[in-house]
């Protein structure tokens, strides 16, 4: 459309002129707005395809947002299967392990073992010369053993052979008690020995000691209860296991170590029966001890000073506690 400045511009001239002048300026207009009118619409469909486009890809982030936050819950899902599954797996190592320990041969059973006098037992002479009872009569509360002419000391060689014992049969399954381990200054008394596998509820008990007989003496034997009942003892429930438990440990003994049954004994049948021993009297539950062998002699004294012998009366007495407990079950 003219403008003002247009207008005012053109009133003198001629009037024929003026109006070609206006027919051109109308015909450009023309030309020119419909050349302006296509850019227009193809700007406008331009900025539409824009914005479209924006919101195209707006949608899609918001999409790929949508489906890509999940994507981080898994992990936190994997990390809680994954100690789920972990669980599992411990308790069951620990399920299996029980069952191992349950399929061990001696599984359940309790032994004690009654390491025979102390190793300083000779510092406290007051408190192991105290008299007990013993049920049919009264009894040193402890002594102080033997030893080798050498003098290795039988308390000494009982001490360790019990302890290897007591490795074997854990080895085993069972739950071992030892009445003492080396960390007592004496004792204790024979009554606390007997009271100690009582009140454990021992499957089975044996006392280890070393024999002091004469120099001619030779080999081992078992010591089985005599019936005694009074003074507080009973032995008439254990006399028939103990000696069951003795013939077990005597072959097993014999047979591990070689060591002939004591020609000194009982006729050299290697048993012996016996109702001053208190840590027999007042047992309440299958009990023997053993003499493994005459310190006194020196062939049996050569033996019980080498450890490789020991570890052989070990697995004898281990073997013989063994065949009684399974036999039990």
């Amino acid at each position: 459309m003219p403008s003002d400045r247009d207008r005012s511009g053109d009133h003198d001239r001629p009037a024929g002129r003026g109006e070609q002048d206006r027919g051109f300026r109308a015909t450009t207009l023309v030309v020119v707005l419909a050349a302006l009118i296509p850019l227009s619409f193809a700007g406008w469909l331009g900025w539409q395809a824009v914005a479209k486009g924006k919101e195209a890809t707006g949608a899609t982030a918001g999409r790929t947002a949508a489906v890509s936050a999940p994507a981080a819950a898994p992990s936190s899902a994997s990390a809680s299967m994954s100690a789920s599954a972990s669980a599992p797996a411990s308790a069951s190592a620990s399920a299996s392990a029980a069952q191992a320990a349950a399929a061990l041969p001696l599984a359940g059973k309790v032994v004690t073992i009654d390491p025979g006098h102390n190793p300083t037992n000779y510092l406290h002479p007051q408190q192991i010369n105290a008299l007990v009872q013993v049920g049919n009569g009264s009894k040193a509360c402890d002594t102080t053993g033997t030893a080798t002419d050498s003098g290795y000391p039988e308390a000494d060689f009982s001490l360790d052979v019990a302890r290897r014992v007591r490795a074997i049969l854990q080895a085993e399954g069972a739950e071992v008690v030892l009445t003492q381990d080396g960390n007592l200054p004496w004792g204790p008394c024979v009554t606390t020995r007997a009271a100690i596998g009582n009140q454990a509820h021992s499957d089975a008990a044996i006392s280890i000691h070393g024999d002091g007989a004469g120099p001619t003496d030779i080999g081992f034997h078992v010591i089985l209860p005599a019936s005694v009942v009074g003074g507080g003892a009973d032995t008439a429930p254990i006399t028939g296991p103990s000696r069951t438990l003795g013939l077990d440990v005597r072959s097993a003994f014999h047979s591990a170590t070689g060591e002939p049954f004591a020609n000194y004994v009982n006729g050299g049948t290697g048993l012996d029966v016996r109702s001053d021993l208190g840590g027999l009297n007042l047992s309440t539950v299958p009990k023997v001890f053993i003499e493994c062998g005459n310190m006194r002699n020196a062939t049996d004294a050569q033996r019980m000073t080498d450890a490789a012998w020991r570890q052989l009366a070990a697995k004898g007495i281990a073997a013989g506690l063994t065949a009684f407990l399974i036999q039990q079950s």
